[in-house]
């Protein structure tokens, strides 16, 4: 907030021609270690659709995890800027789908010929929808495939801060120098009030990128706000150190959850995100008590109910000890 005001200066010209807009695309090829194409945009959604838009013909396929946002949250955007595209969900347990499943989906797409869509990109999501977080080698061992039939690898990369805390590597390590073409750089969920971007780790491939964003509405007049939140987002580490308190708080969380009787953590706690099943009174008492989470569908759901909680660059320990306390006595209640 403090750096939108501070870009509330003055007259500098539209559209992208500022010093701020310059100035990012400076810093985000440093912050990543090499030459990049970076594009603000301020949703989520649109990050992703016109990421996969640019990289993906009408009659593609996208292999990503069944639960992924470009398949289940974002209401059929990528298949609308994509002109027809379709994203082909896989099934894992922890979110994270692997080098043989996109392996034995590309062949089977072979041997369906010209009746079925045409292998097109990988995409996936880093932090995954389960909070989970993909090993290096195993995002590697994605693009490994992907690179053998030609197809490039795209990463939501919504809760990428949380997930570089996680596995304590650098930005570069985690994206380029992973295999990753094209990143949905997420900076809204980790404190930004609406700033996203496109990141192109080869500029070639941004070619009239700019004309997509334009087209899609995602190209402001006033473009230095959302480029003033970004250079803020990485100057002296700040979105690295919101991630780091947002993934503290979920550990807490977590480990506070283990010593509650009959609370059973449905996946690791790898980012900022807590998966746990509670017996149905003590949801209904939680959410009676103003709590607010949501309970998540499960096809295989464990005794009790599953919800998801979901911890922040601004949420204080003392929430994160409330629900706690106030689990635990519904428990012993």
């Amino acid at each position: 907030m403090a750096a939108i005001h501070a870009a509330n200066t003055g007259s500098v010209p539209s559209y992208g021609g500022d010093e701020f807009t310059r100035e990012l695309q400076t810093v985000a090829s440093e912050v990543f270690g090499t030459e990049l194409a970076i594009f603000p945009v301020t949703t989520g959604t649109a990050a992703n659709a016109l990421a996969l838009s640019q990289l993906v013909p009408p009659y593609g396929a996208v292999y990503c995890h069944e639960t992924a946002h470009i398949v289940t949250d974002e209401c059929g955007a990528p298949e609308f800027f994509t002109g027809g595209a379709k994203t082909m969900g896989l099934p894992a347990a922890d979110g994270k789908i692997t080098a043989r499943q996109v392996a034995s989906a590309i062949a089977f797409a072979k041997d369906m010929g010209v009746h079925h869509v045409k292998p097109a990109a990988v995409s996936v999501s880093q932090a995954t929808e389960w909070g989970t977080v993909y090993e290096l080698a195993e995002v590697s061992a994605l693009a490994a495939v992907a690179r053998q039939e030609d197809l490039p690898v795209h990463m939501d990369g919504a809760r990428l801060a949380n997930a570089l805390i996680h596995l304590g590597c650098t930005p570069a390590a985690a994206t380029w120098q992973s295999g990753i073409d094209v990143l949905s750089l997420g900076a809204t969920k980790n404190g930004a009030l609406c700033a996203e971007a496109v990141v192109f780790f080869d500029p070639a491939r941004a070619r009239d990128f700019e004309r997509r964003r334009k087209q899609a509405g995602h190209l402001w007049s006033k473009l230095r706000f959302v480029s003033a939140q970004l250079l803020a987002y990485f100057k002296n580490g700040l979105w690295l150190d919101n991630a780091r308190h947002a993934n503290a708080m979920a550990s807490a969380l977590a480990q506070g959850l283990r010593s509650v009787s009959g609370a059973s953590l449905l996946q690791s706690v790898d980012a900022n995100e807590v998966f746990v099943a509670l017996p149905e009174a003590v949801v209904v008492a939680l959410e009676d008590q103003g709590f607010g989470f949501y309970r998540w569908p499960l096809s295989a759901p464990p005794s009790g109910v599953a919800i998801r909680l979901v911890t922040s660059y601004a949420t204080p320990r003392a929430q994160v000890d409330e629900f706690l306390a106030a689990a635990q006595s519904l428990v012993r209640g």
